[in-house]
């Protein structure tokens, strides 16, 4: 299973989970996020929180399993593109196994 985590812009998002949603990846975590990067947008101010210039990001969280994970990126690069520079980043990493805490029981597919 992977774990994929995408940084995007706020006035993606909505595009962004109805094209999972559709493609059938409806569980997904979503966070309000501040972030830093090379480029500097005209409308960063210092932040309230940090001591250096942000941009708000969102950090969208889902797991998935390995042969869904380059449908999910497309996905989510189709829908979170932006005219602009830094439309934001996706990090996939790898997860063991994760469980239902109601059951207990993995989510796991094995492969065959």
């Amino acid at each position: 299973m992977k774990e994929i985590k995408a940084f995007i812009k706020p006035t993606k998002l909505e595009n962004v989970v109805e094209a999972l949603k559709e493609n059938g990846f409806e569980s997904v975590t979503l966070s309000e996020c501040e972030g830093t990067g090379a480029y500097k947008r005209e409308d960063s101010v210092p932040s309230l929180k940090f001591h250096f210039a942000d941009s708000k990001v969102i950090k969208l969280e889902l797991i998935c399993q390995n042969e869904e994970v380059k449908k999910a990126v497309k996905i989510i690069c189709e829908n979170a593109k932006t005219p602009y520079p830094t439309d934001g980043i996706i990090y996939v990493s790898d997860v063991n196994d994760a469980y239902k805490i109601k059951t207990g029981k993995s989510i796991k597919k094995i492969d065959v």
